[in-house]
């Protein structure tokens, strides 16, 4: 779970209800670029968009026990140290803050993980009619922000 509360009210109950979710499920929870919030709530690690992934390093040296994952939009960081992971989107045509972004489409993902160094998850846009298309593209897992939206309902 990536929490992305980029300074919402709330967020820090909001980050410890999601830190017993993910305990009780042994999942991991992961703050977006807040590693003081991370620390707060005893989180797992940070996720960092695309601008702050020169971070990574510092963040990996500083705590090691740290998961850190990086948003992907440009193909340019493909090769961040420090990061356990990265997301690339969007895959296919998506909503919300990548649609104003081409999507990159499976053959695009798959040379993008071939050159990443370090494993890629696949986000934006992916459901079930396209989800196969990324068979043999290299991911190490799919993401969704809207499947999992619906799938708890209207917010």
């Amino acid at each position: 779970m990536v929490f992305r509360h980029f300074g919402r009210a709330g967020a820090g109950e909001t980050a410890l209800r999601l830190r017993e979710a993910t305990q009780t499920r042994d999942g991991l929870l992961l703050i977006g670029l807040d590693a003081e919030l991370a620390e707060a709530v005893g989180a797992d690690g940070v996720h960092l968009p695309e601008r702050a992934l020169g971070q990574a390093a510092g963040l990996a040296a500083a705590r090691p026990d740290w998961r850190i994952t990086g948003a992907v939009h440009s193909g340019t960081t493909l090769a961040t140290s420090g990061l356990d992971a990265l997301v690339a989107s969007p895959v296919f045509a998506a909503g919300g803050a990548s649609s104003a972004r081409p999507p990159l489409g499976p053959d695009r993902f798959a040379e993008w993980v071939r050159a990443a160094s370090c494993p890629v998850y696949a986000l934006g846009g992916i459901g079930t009619s396209n989800a196969r298309g990324l068979i043999g593209s290299g991911a190490c897992g799919i993401a969704g922000v809207s499947a999992v939206r619906t799938a708890f309902g209207p917010a």
